[in-house]
Formats: C-alpha cells, sequence, structure tokens
C-alpha cells in the first residue's frame, strides 16, 4: 500500500513507485486526504473577512462589484464580527482535524447569524463542503438546498458560486468526477468581477485538484499558478504556503520531479514565517512522496518522520493514522516488512477511532502485504480483502482494481501462482468496470453534443421549410392578382423550390455524413486508431446466430506497463501503446480484427483457414518454448498457425526497443490465446467465456515470468459449465491432465524498467 495524497481515493492517474513492485502506485490513488481537506475545507470558507466585497447585483460576471470596507455587509458588527472571523478562520486553517467537533461548532455559529447574511453564507458553504468530504451526503444536499434557494440580494451569486462547489464536492463523494469538473466549467465568470481574491483561490484549487484526477495535468498545474498569483496578490503566507504545496503535487502528478521538489521547498520557507502543525503536517507528507518519487528513501522517511510529529502536535488521530500508514508503506518499499507491519498496525486503531475509512484502507493494505511479504500469506490476503471490500463500499472502483493488481504481485513474489492469477483476473474485472463507466460517460457526452448539433441543423432546416411555404403563398397570391404573370410566377416558384430542394438535399447528406463520422468516431480507440470494445461488440452482434467462428483469439498484455508510466512518464505510455499497436498490425493480415481492449490490453480476432483434425492423445514432460503436456492433443494447420503467430507477436513487441524523445524503452508483453472451436469437442463457447479464457491463460503466462505466450490447445469440456470450472482451475486443470497448454517464450532481454 502506497502513501496516501492530497485527494480522494479515486483520484488521478500517478502511479509512484511502481518499478519497486510495493505497490506505491496507491501514492495518488489513496489520496493524502488532509491536505485536500484542507484546500477544500478553504473552498467552502467563501470569503474570508479579510477580503469579503458585497455584490451590487445577482447576475454573476454580469457587473462588476464595488468593494466596500472589509467587514461591511455583515449583520454582525464590533467584537462579535472579529471573533466570527477568527472562529472560521481557525476552521479554515486547521483544517478538518475532526469532523464531529467541526459539524458542531458550524451548527453554534450559523445560529449566531441572520438569513441572508453573508454570515450565514458562509457557514452553509463550510458545512456542506464539509459534509461531502466526510461521506454525510444527506447533510451536504440540505446545505445545497439552502444555497440553491438564497433570495435575490447582495449576496445572492455568491450563493450561486457556493452552490456550484458543494455540488461539485458532492459529485466527487459519488464519484462523478467528470461531472464534478463540469460544474467548475462556469466557475472562470467570477475572474472578471470584483469577487474575493480567496474565493478564486479556492474554485482554482478544487478545479487543479479535478484536472489533475481527470489526467489534465497541464491544465492542472495552469490552474495552480493562477491560484499562485492570487495568493501573493493577498500576501497571507499561510495561504500560499498551502497552493505552493497543492501546486508541488500537481507537477509530481505530471513526473516533473524536480519542479515538484522545488515547490515543495518554497513552501516550506513560506510556512515557516506562519507556521502552524496542521499546515507543516501537509507539507512534509508532500515532501515525502516527492523524494520517494525521486528514489531518494532515506530523506523521504525522514520527512514522513517529521510528518508524524507534527501529525501527533494537532492532537487529531485521522492525521496521525494517515502518516502512520504512509510512513509504512515507505518502509514495504523500503524492504522493512516487519517493521512496516508494526507501523500500519498502530495506524488501524487510530483509523477506526477516527471513522476515517480511507485511512482504515491504506493500513489495512500495508498490514496484509506486509504479512504476504513474510510468509504469511493467508493471514495478509485476509487484510487485503478487507481493504478492497473497504473500496467498494466507498465506490472507489479505481482503487479496488488498484488493490487486486497490487494483491497479485505480492501474491507472485510470494510463490502463490494461482492466487495472483486469481487476483489479477479480479484486477481486470473492475479495470473493465472503470473503463466502460468512463467510456459510457464519454460517449454520453459526445451523443450530447452532436445531438445539439443535429437539433441546431433541424431548427435551421425547420426555418428553411417555413420560409418556403411562405414563399409559396406570397406566389398563390401573385397567380391570383397577376393573371398575366401567372408563367412566370410558375417558373419562379419551380426555380425557388429547386433551389430549396438541393439545399435541403446537402444538408441532409451533411447530416448522413456526421452520423458515419460519429460512428466511426465511436468505433475507434482515439489514440492508437484501433478498433475498440464497442467495435468488436458490434461486429459480434452482426455474426449469424448459427454461425460458429473458427479461428483463433488472442490477448495481449503490456509486461510492467505501469512501470513505465513512473519511470518516464504518461507521455512515454502513449507512444509505447502507439508504437505496440502499429507492430500488432504490421504482423497481421488487413482481414484480421486487432482492437485496444482495455489500458494496456489488445485484443486480436484471427479467422481460420481449415478446418482442425483430431490426432492421438499424447503426454510430454512440461518444459521449453514448445512443448504441450497434458490432456487430449489436438493439432491443426490453424493450432500450428495460431502458435507461430504468437511467437511472432512476442518477437514483434520485444525485438525492438521504443525510442520516446531521449529515452529507450525494453518492452515485453504476455499472451494468451486458444483456438475455436475448442478440441476435443469442438466446444463453441459464449464470447464473453471465449475471452474469459484466454484472459486466464495471459494471466498464467505473468504469473509464470511473463514475456511469455500460453496457448489453449484442448479442454476437456463439453458444455460452458465444465469449461468455466476448468478455466478457474486452470493451473491445476493443466497438471492434471483436463488442459493441454502449449507456453512460448519471447525474446530474452536485459530489462530496462
Amino acid at each position: 500500500m502506497s502513501m496516501a495524497c492530497w485527494f480522494t481515493a479515486e483520484s488521478g492517474r500517478l502511479d509512484p513507485g511502481r518499478a519497486s513492485g510495493s505497490g506505491a502506485a496507491r501514492m495518488a490513488r489513496r489520496p493524502l486526504i488532509q491536505a485536500l481537506n484542507r484546500a477544500l475545507l478553504s473552498l467552502g470558507l467563501l470569503c474570508s473577512l479579510t477580503a469579503c466585497q458585497p455584490e451590487p447585483s445577482a447576475a454573476v460576471g454580469a457587473k462588476a462589484a464595488a468593494p466596500p470596507p472589509s467587514l461591511q455587509g455583515l449583520r454582525l458588527s464590533g467584537e462579535e464580527a472579529q471573533s466570527f472571523a477568527r472562529e472560521l478562520e481557525a476552521i479554515e486553517r486547521g483544517g478538518l482535524l475532526s469532523n464531529d467537533e467541526n459539524e458542531r461548532k458550524l451548527r453554534e455559529l450559523q445560529l449566531r447569524t441572520a438569513p441572508s447574511s453573508l454570515e450565514r453564507l458562509q457557514v452553509l458553504a463550510l458545512r456542506g463542503a464539509a459534509a461531502a468530504r466526510s461521506h454525510d451526503e444527506s447533510l451536504a444536499q440540505q446545505m445545497l438546498v439552502e444555497l440553491q434557494a438564497w433570495p435575490e440580494g447582495p449576496w445572492s451569486s455568491l450563493a450561486q458560486l457556493a452552490a456550484d462547489v458543494v455540488r461539485g464536492e458532492i459529485l466527487v463523494l459519488k464519484g462523478q468526477r467528470r461531472e464534478a469538473l463540469k460544474t467548475l466549467q462556469a466557475l472562470p465568470a467570477f475572474s472578471g468581477s470584483n469577487a474575493p481574491k480567496d474565493l478564486l483561490i479556492r474554485c482554482y484549487q478544487f478545479q487543479m485538484h479535478m484536472r489533475g484526477d481527470a489526467g489534465d495535468f497541464d491544465g492542472a498545474v495552469e490552474a495552480g499558478h493562477e491560484a499562485l498569483k492570487l495568493a501573493d496578490q493577498m500576501g497571507q503566507s499561510w495561504r500560499r504556503a498551502l497552493t505552493l504545496s497543492m501546486l508541488s503535487y500537481a507537477y509530481a502528478q505530471a513526473q516533473q520531479l524536480d519542479q515538484a521538489l522545488q515547490f515543495t521547498e518554497q513552501a516550506l520557507a513560506e510556512a515557516a514565517k506562519d507556521p502552524d502543525p496542521a499546515l507543516m503536517y501537509q507539507i512534509h507528507n508532500s515532501l515525502a512522496i516527492v523524494l520517494s518519487e525521486r528514489g531518494q528513501m532515506e530523506l523521504a522517511l525522514k520527512a514522513s518522520q517529521k510528518t508524524q510529529a507534527y501529525a501527533r502536535q494537532t492532537g487529531s488521530d485521522k492525521l496521525l493514522a494517515l502518516a502512520l500508514a504512509n510512513y509504512a508503506d515507505l518502509l514495504l518499499k523500503r524492504g522493512s516488512y516487519s517493521q512496516a507491519q508494526q507501523v500500519a498496525e498502530e495506524a488501524l486503531p487510530l483509523a477506526l477511532k477516527a471513522k476515517d475509512p480511507t485511512s482504515e484502507a491504506v493500513a489495512r493494505y500495508n498490514i496484509g502485504f506486509a504479512k504476504i511479504s513474510q510468509k504469511r500469506v493467508d493471514e495478509g490476503r485476509r487484510e487485503v480483502m478487507a481493504a478492497i471490500a473497504t473500496d467498494e463500499r466507498l465506490g472507489s472502483v479505481g482503487d479496488a482494481a488498484l488493490g487486486w493488481l497490487e494483491l497479485g504481485e505480492y501474491l507472485e513474489r510470494a510463490g502463490d501462482l494461482p492466487g495472483a492469477v486469481k487476483a489479477y483476473h479480479q484486477h481486470r474485472r473492475w479495470d473493465d468496470q472503470a473503463l466502460r463507466a468512463e467510456t459510457r460517460k464519454a460517449m454520453l457526452e459526445t451523443q450530447a453534443r452532436y445531438d445539439d448539433d443535429k437539433r441546431a441543423k433541424e431548427i435551421d432546416l425547420l426555418g428553411r421549410d417555413n420560409s418556403l411555404k411562405a414563399e409559396q403563398l406570397r406566389s398563390r397570391d401573385l397567380q391570383i392578382k397577376l393573371w398575366a404573370a401567372m408563367g412566370g410566377c410558375v417558373v419562379l416558384s419551380s426555380i425557388l423550390l429547386g433551389l430549396a430542394y438541393q439545399r435541403i438535399r446537402k444538408t441532409n447528406h451533411a447530416l448522413a455524413r456526421s452520423n458515419e463520422a460519429l460512428k466511426h468516431q465511436s468505433e475507434r480507440d482515439p489514440l492508437t486508431g484501433l478498433a475498440n470494445r464497442r467495435y468488436f461488440q458490434a461486429a459480434i452482434k452482426r455474426q449469424p446466430e448459427d454461425g460458429e467462428f473458427s479461428g483463433t483469439l488472442f490477448l495481449i498484455d503490456i509486461d510492467h506497463f505501469k512501470r513505465i508510466n513512473d519511470n518516464y512518464g504518461h507521455a512515454a505510455g502513449d507512444s509505447v501503446l502507439v508504437e505496440v499497436a502499429k507492430r500488432l498490425r504490421s504482423a497481421l493480415r488487413e482481414v484480421d480484427l486487432v482492437v485496444r481492449w482495455g489500458g494496456e490490453e489488445f485484443l486480436i480476432l484471427v479467422a481460420a483457414t481449415e478446418a482442425p483434425r483430431p490426432v492421438a492423445a499424447r503426454q510430454a514432460p512440461r518444459g521449453g518454448g514448445e512443448t504441450t503436456w497434458g490432456g487430449p492433443a489436438f493439432v491443426s494447420h490453424e493450432s500450428a498457425d495460431a502458435k507461430a503467430l504468437a511467437q511472432r507477436l512476442l518477437d514483434q513487441i520485444a525485438s525492438q526497443p521504443i525510442v520516446h524523445g531521449r529515452e529507450t524503452i525494453r518492452v515485453t508483453a504476455s499472451i494468451g490465446f486458444a483456438c475455436l472451436p475448442i478440441m476435443p469437442h469442438g466446444l463453441v463457447p459464449s464470447w464473453e467465456r471465449a475471452i474469459d479464457l484466454v484472459d486466464t491463460a495471459m494471466y498464467l503466462a505473468k504469473a509464470h515470468g511473463r514475456n511469455k505466450a500460453y496457448g489453449i490447445e484442448s479442454v476437456d469440456a463439453k458444455d460452458e459449465p465444465q469449461l468455466q470450472q476448468l478455466t478457474a482451475q486452470m493451473e491445476s486443470s493443466w497438471r492434471e491432465g483436463q488442459i493441454s497448454l502449449q507456453t512460448l517464450q519471447g525474446p530474452v532481454l536485459e530489462p530496462t524498467v
């Protein structure tokens, strides 16, 4: 389990530390919650009282507000206003150290405020944001409703801005980050107004967080610099330090680690001017993450120890639990498994006491991985399964998928190959679920944009049609009044009708081309240009119901792809995907179907040229690259061709390194393949079952060292339930002779990632 980062449990693409195989990818996905609690809690505090400015109208961005003195517009006055300001700033600066305690304080503050006052608006916004981050959706929705119902007046547009932010927080809570990013698209309208600078800072901070999670790292860095400019203008050291620290993380997400370290050091220097334990905790946690990413493990451990010290000073069980869990992750990466287990076990009861499921999951992952590394496999597996269950309960599909992947890696190193294969299989299913959800959202957005465009064109056509009808009526009147000119009018009307018809026909053709372009776009992977799952599924549906496919199905997964992203950056990872796609395509016929199946997975469908013929069963010892053993063996031109093609694919992918900029990246892949129908009984499985079969074979290849291809020659199954049962226990079925496999070895290379 890796160190938690700034943001929520479903965040980002940064996968630090994968090169060590310690599960450090969770560094970005398993966030440093309190840093965001601090930044986004600030987002809920819509205007600090040293910068609040009332609006002259309710129209957002329509008219700039005239800036009055900082405390004018508040219903409180004198010492009450100062006390109110101090209490809100204390909550803002201290972060969300105690959910229940802060909610109690905010309720008490709300009782002291007048309806429709700026103080009431601030408290509602703060309560809504805090409730969403505390997984109290009911309270967050209640605050959202009150903000949306804000009456017209001097604070109405600020209330709507606050409502947008709280709605974004609720969408993040539900895992709907794409929708949350949409709510923030309207926020830049305030940049041209005299809205308080601290409000704009928090908007940019939230936008930075959302863009980073969406993989738009350049956009995240841009938003961070906008926030930093405003923080500089405000002249508050603690606010500038916080923004610098968040910007450091944005650079770390973009794998620009030198800049990340530079901004972290600037944040430390700025925080020293106005320090407090919560702020120092966050910055040192960020420093530990960046140092770990740079491979400076001992310095990272020292920074993590300081993080623990500051967490203890805050008195927050929640912060201390997370700090200890992060420290345990660093110990895991260093190989200090016993000490990592001890530290993680200290973090777990603190997380349970603080009712913080994210810190609880981090601690359980680290306990489990430490135990597995100490050969206590069953105990460790139970802890990891409990952590995955927590992720599932929170709706963190990405974290659950990553948890299965890390479990597979640890089990593989511990020698539990069947367990590793099962974990890898679960990882793929969860990863597919996340991918399908994202793909569906993207398709719905594309369709919505297209529908809007289509409606606009239809409205234009309708307008032209109405114009045509009006012209016809005028022509009829002319016929009645000007009999002498009837012939000319008829000719003119015909010309007009012909022109209008031509325009309508051209427009219809354009709409048809747009439909075809949308269909093509929806069935192609934009990065590699290959077909995507949508195309594959449509192609399968077009097959005759009584038709039996005869051919070979391949599933290919790039080995250690996350490691490539970690070491070289996501742009390099994209280059690898594009080049591998080209190499696969070059090894195949034009008629063969190549599909980008998942993140780093490709599916190939090759139609057969000749039906298989059975031969006598044989047994052979398990061994080299072309050995087959176990079960009744069948050979065919198709089987031989499949084996040759699998070897060619292994060689094609790994024979030459991939060049990205100045980097040279060695790449290998693991392949599972099967000839259909499945011998010896000629079983024709459903496509879902066939893909499951080659998927299991592929993960078996990974579990046995990667850079291999495992092919299904025969399965002693007469129906799908029997096939499913044998597939679920493929390795034991292989050894018992119920499944016959052939194994191929890829080129032997010196690993560089």
